[in-house]
């Protein structure tokens, strides 16, 4: 993992509160494994023991459970700068997979330089325990989203998280964003059919409030896109304060 790669999660960090150069450091120093991932593929398994925390650098991971009829529910997508299994060095146990979407790329940081970590800085273990109780806010919004709004309003709220939460990592140009998932994917987030995904969008499309071409996403009007889905990103927690 070089330096700009370790700066999404540096970047991440220091949304919420400032870190001082020696923690900058003690970032950039942490080893790390680096392997790329076809979409679809499995980051970390469910019902595996991860001995690594796996940092997404490049591209989108998702979490997901399947059921026994082997339909999956994805609870959550994670940006370059997310750990999406920092929770397993405590849980132990992986009760989810995480999958790509897209092609994408990772970073698998030993659970023992991970605990040095927390055990010499203090200031750290506390962002680091931030991050999880982000990841806890943004399913408790996915939730309330999937149960109660519209089609539309869920679409648009997705779009809108992702639009602030790449913005706020420096992954944004302009108004637009990279999301390469399959129209089934996105079913698999917001509990649609593939056939339901298309019209919605389809609707989106129409009222002006988004364009999305292949892969290529652009948010038309955030402040109408953000107003239909009732989008308030204060549970992303994305202001700079002592923590």
């Amino acid at each position: 993992m070089n330096k700009d790669e370790r700066s999404f999660l540096i970047n991440m960090l220091e949304r919420h509160d400032n870190l001082s150069d020696e923690e900058r450091q003690a970032i950039i120093a942490l080893p790390a494994r680096m392997r790329s991932f076809a979409s679809g593929e499995e980051l970390v398994a469910e019902d595996s023991r991860p001995e690594e925390a796996c940092l997404i650098v490049e591209g989108f991971a998702a979490r997901a459970q399947y059921l026994a009829n082997g339909k999956r529910q994805i609870s959550a997508v994670h940006i370059p700068g997310d750990f999406v299994d920092l929770h397993s060095m405590l849980l132990k146990t992986m009760d989810h997979a995480v999958i790509a979407v897209g092609p994408c790329r990772a970073a698998f940081v030993p659970h023992g330089n991970l605990r040095r970590l927390t055990e010499t800085h203090p200031h750290l273990t506390r962002l680091l325990w931030h991050t999880t109780l982000v990841d806890a806010a943004i399913q408790r919004a996915w939730i309330v989203s999937l149960g109660r709004m519209s089609a539309e309003q869920q679409m648009g709220h997705l779009l809108c998280e992702l639009y602030t939460r790449l913005r706020a990592v420096g992954v944004i140009e302009g108004d637009s964003f990279d999301f390469p998932p399959t129209q089934a994917m996105i079913g698999d987030m917001l509990g649609m059919s593939t056939v339901y995904v298309n019209k919605t969008l389809a609707n989106l499309r129409s009222t002006g409030y988004v364009e999305w071409q292949d892969r290529r996403v652009r948010i038309v009007d955030y402040e109408r896109l953000a107003e239909m889905a009732e989008f308030d990103p204060r549970y992303l927690n994305l202001w700079r304060e002592p923590r």
